[in-house]
């Protein structure tokens, strides 16, 4: 854990934020509680570590990581030793495919509600011709991280977290069939939901989203708008994956799909990048299926989208939002203890005022949180404080979705972020932000 540092704040600077406060309107709203605030970036580094760990195991046991194998049942040790050092409980579930015995691997967070279960799952095994670092150590390694994550936070949701790795996917899902088909009814009625993610980090991605449950669809797509990343329904993968039996069941799924050997269009290129005329994954079930077949943005996305979806979605109960969202996601810098920076985002096609209720979703990245006092400015300038500096906030980032009563503000306009830092040593910079009405 980073240490607190208690800085001395210039008197100047000081008196100075405490004029801003004053002269500041008041946000009408708090700042979403804890149990729905904004998840936490999830660490690429930490999702590509497990996925190296996976590569090693691969490597030491027969070049896969595949059924009824040795690499298996060491990468289902591997999620097992993790989870039970951040506090889960975990249970290794049997079953027997081709004459091997398979695992699937459940791990249940405690507390929340357990009539209304939140399930995030993947599938562990690998074909046996390779190592499977995108099909399917992506995924298993971003539901991994996520659960960690959840640890680190000690997040207290309203709904009860359970999360799995599921075994001999690749031999016609069934790992999660067996699951699904020995749940009690009294069990299957408490699934509120089940989250799925295969193959999330393809070399040539696509953004693709399950369009299952209009609540888990709008809950990914809200996260990809507040990037600017345009989506499209997910078709490739559908009912070929582990959602497959839940949905049968009954349960609502979603998930999170880039690609596999599908071709790349003209069109999906030219809003994703990438190259036309190639596959998703070029290296979908062969031996090429190394680290080296991992596109560190999307993977990046991708895992930062299923934490958002899992505190999201494990707290209470989610509709999606009704109104339009407006986002910026060019990066600003915001130079150390200097002047204040802005960023805009142009808001066009509404009529009347902005609602008493506008959500201001806020990304900054700042090795010194408390050095930030952070506003929202109105088209005609007025400003809205959002945060205020503490010299004893000494955490990383500002994510967090505030509510504002912009009410008497027309909503057509530029709006702006301002950030300033008040204090020296800490650097950072807006990574997005997005209004919703």
């Amino acid at each position: 854990m980073r240490p607190v540092r208690h800085r001395s704040l210039p008197v100047a600077v000081l008196a100075a934020a405490a004029l801003l406060a004053a002269a500041a309107p008041a946000v009408q709203a708090e700042p979403v509680p804890a149990a729905v605030a904004a998840a936490p970036d999830i660490p690429l580094a930490n999702v590509k570590a497990h996925l190296t760990q996976f590569q090693s195991i691969a490597t030491a046991n027969g070049g896969n990581r595949a059924h009824g194998r040795t690499g298996y049942k060491a990468s289902v040790d591997y999620v097992k030793a993790k989870l039970d050092a951040a506090g889960y409980t975990t249970a290794l579930q049997q079953f027997t495919s081709g004459g091997a015995t398979g695992y699937n691997l459940i791990a249940d967070w405690p507390g929340g509600d357990p009539n209304k279960v939140l399930m995030a799952g993947s599938h562990l095994d690998s074909v046996t011709s390779g190592a499977g670092i995108n099909d399917n150590g992506s995924g298993s390694a971003a539901v991994l991280e996520t659960a960690l994550a959840v640890s680190r936070a000690q997040l207290a949701p309203d709904k009860h977290l359970r999360f799995a790795w599921w075994g001999a996917e690749e031999l016609g899902l069934v790992g999660s069939k067996y699951y699904v088909n020995n749940l009690a009814s009294t069990e299957r009625a408490k699934l509120a939901g089940y989250l799925n993610f295969d193959m999330i980090g393809s070399p040539n991605p696509g953004y693709f989203v399950y369009d299952d449950d209009p609540v888990i669809e709008q809950t990914f797509k809200d996260y990809y708008a507040g990037l600017s990343i345009p989506t499209e329904i997910e078709t490739e993968g559908d009912g070929r994956s582990d959602h497959a039996p839940f949905k049968s069941a009954g349960i609502p799924v979603g998930g999170l799909f880039s690609g596999a050997d599908y071709t790349k269009t003209s069109a999906q290129a030219q809003k994703w990048g990438g190259t036309a005329g190639q596959a998703f994954d070029r290296c979908y079930h062969s031996s090429c299926d190394t680290t080296a077949n991992i596109n560190d943005t999307a993977l990046d996305r991708n895992s930062d989208a299923v934490a958002h979806a899992v505190w999201t979605l494990s707290a209470g109960t989610v509709t999606p939002p009704t109104g339009t969202v407006f986002s910026n996601a060019t990066d600003v810098s915001v130079p150390d203890n200097g002047a204040a920076v802005t960023s805009s985002v142009p808001v066009t096609g509404r009529t009347g005022n902005a609602p008493s209720t506008l959500k201001v979703g806020v990304d900054i990245k700042h090795t010194y949180r408390g050095d930030l006092v952070v506003d929202l400015l109105a088209p005609d300038g007025t400003a809205y404080r959002l945060k205020n500096s503490s010299s004893s906030d000494s955490a990383d980032n500002v994510i967090a979705t505030y509510t504002v009563n912009a009410s008497s503000e027309t909503a057509n306009g530029t709006w702006k972020l301002q950030v300033r830092d008040v204090a020296a040593q800490d650097t950072g910079y807006i990574d997005s932000w997005q209004l919703t009405f």
